[in-house]
């Protein structure tokens, strides 16, 4: 005997996997429209630490060394995720520096945060003008991914690097996880190692870096924005940049070496008259 069904029990049937992907559909909506927006709203809470990053550099930037390192970028340089300005890569690299000469050290940090190419070269190239660098470091372009122009960017790296010294550590753009971002970035890197080897500067692989912590690596390695290191991520840039830092500081700076760096951490203007070693902590910091 075969069992009646009741009028509409098939068309009810059918419905029943449309409306539970339908509601799929709808809570994933839901959750990607508060996901964006806990995203936009810690993203203006860390653009109020902006001001906050650049006063803290310009501060340090006052105190003398007997090495001068020159810091040019955009936020990564300033610090933008971490827990403290200096627990950028930038700070991290000023205590490797001091370390491994041990002498005092002076960073002066040209980055401004949201740089590209186009405003490092606006903002950023005329301060350097001021100073004679023992040490540099050149992380900049990720800003110029989001309306990419690669002539544009070529020709503002081609007129960066022919401003900084031979002995400056030029990193390559990191990694951006999503393919639309990553297909412009390889372009980039590919323009920036070709211009950079032709005026004979060393690469940092900091996308090669970045790169192999893989996907997980986003949720401990970001600030909340998703965008930005925390200190975790600024520790990988580091890293990125140390072989290099030590290779260039053991050749140019020897242990042995008693006789002080040309530069002693001065701008240009203030070559007149002696410098007295400046009495610094153990880190960028300010802690002993």
């Amino acid at each position: 005997m075969v069992e009646e069904r009741p009028p509409g029990a098939s068309v009810i049937a059918a419905l029943v996997p449309i409306a539970l992907v339908a509601g799929v559909v709808l809570a994933v909506r839901a959750t990607w429209r508060w996901f964006r927006a806990r995203i936009t709203e810690n993203s203006l809470i860390l653009n109020e630490t902006l001001p906050v990053h650049s006063k803290w550099w310009r501060d340090h930037a006052k105190v003398r060394g007997e090495i001068l390192y020159v810091a040019l970028g955009d936020s990564a340089a300033q610090g933008i995720g971490a827990s403290r300005p200096d627990h950028s890569y930038v700070g991290l690299l000023a205590r490797l520096i001091r370390d491994t000469t041990g002498r005092t050290v002076r960073v002066v940090n040209l980055s401004v945060s949201g740089a590209t190419t186009s405003l490092a070269v606006q903002d950023q190239l005329p301060k350097l003008a001021k100073y004679r660098p023992d040490v540099m470091t050149v992380s900049i372009g990720a800003n110029d991914i989001a309306k990419w122009d690669p002539e544009a960017f070529e020709q503002n790296l081609r007129t960066i690097f022919d401003a900084v010294p031979s002995h400056a550590l030029v990193a390559d753009l990191p990694f951006f996880y999503f393919p639309h971002n990553e297909r412009r970035v390889a372009v980039a890197n590919l323009i920036l190692r070709r211009v950079a080897a032709e005026r004979g500067l060393e690469v940092v692989r900091l996308h090669r870096e970045t790169r192999v912590r893989g996907w997980r690596r986003i949720f401990t390695h970001f600030a909340n924005d998703w965008f930005h290191p925390n200190d975790h991520g600024y520790q990988v840039w580091a890293d990125a940049f140390r072989p290099a830092m030590l290779a260039s500081l053991t050749a140019r700076f020897p242990a042995d070496d008693e006789v002080a760096p040309t530069a002693t951490g001065r701008a240009v203007a203030d070559a007149p008259g002696p410098v007295a070693a400046a009495r610094v902590p153990t880190d960028v910091g300010g802690r002993t």
